[in-house]
């Protein structure tokens, strides 16, 4: 007879269904805000290249650079919210799997400061400063 397959045990700490429920809330309407200051910031970005185009006639070359250069910092804007809105679902899928809150190179708990200032957080500070020195 067929062994049925194991479910992965979760390695985090053990929580109650309300302290998950809570943690879900509060990362999901982060994560809500996060998306919601993208979708701005898109709106704006093609507001200002509608006008940068109306307005381009008779520029110079270091006028178009300038355009240039704002349309590319806006870009880095809207990609920076994206990779924070990436790691808000990665927290959400390690909070399921019962996973979030501990840190991915070392395996111990992360302490729950940085989880509230940085709720994406998937290394303890130790591991971070590690990698950062590097």
């Amino acid at each position: 007879m067929a062994e049925a397959p194991k479910t992965a045990e979760p390695t985090g700490p053990r929580r109650s269904e309300s302290e998950t429920r809570e943690l879900r809330e509060a990362l999901t309407e982060r994560l809500e805000e996060l998306e919601a200051e993208r979708e701005t910031h898109i709106a704006d970005m093609a507001a200002a290249q509608r006008e940068r185009l109306a307005d381009s006639a008779g520029d110079d070359q270091v006028d178009a650079g300038s355009k240039t250069v704002e349309h590319e910092q806006e870009l880095t804007v809207v990609r920076s919210i994206t990779d924070r809105i990436n790691q808000m679902h990665r927290a959400l899928e390690r909070l399921e799997v019962g996973d979030y809150g501990i840190c991915e190179k070392c395996g111990k708990p992360i302490p729950a400061a940085r989880l509230a200032v940085f709720p994406s957080a998937t290394l303890c500070v130790d591991c971070k400063q590690l990698e950062e020195s590097r």
